[in-house]
């Protein structure tokens, strides 16, 4: 996965992007829970590969995974 996202800031402002495309991960995962399938996907951007989409749900678990919730009292 490190190999295929790239984090610079001048690229996207720094938004976590498929490595040497301006296409961020996001937008990928937006696709995705839109309905749109992995061939879609790479209809619609040729640039990318089926790998390329697995790493973007990858790095989007990875964040997940370590998240953590803070409960504030009110």
């Amino acid at each position: 996965m490190e190999n295929r996202i790239e984090i610079n800031p001048r690229v996207m402002a720094g938004k976590p992007v498929i490595k040497g495309t301006r296409i961020p991960i996001y937008l990928i995962l937006d696709l995705l829970a839109a309905g749109y399938k992995s061939k879609d996907i790479i209809k619609e951007y040729p640039g990318l590969k089926e790998k390329d989409i697995v790493a973007a749900i990858e790095y989007a678990s990875g964040i997940l995974k370590r998240e953590e919730v803070v409960e504030v009292e009110a």
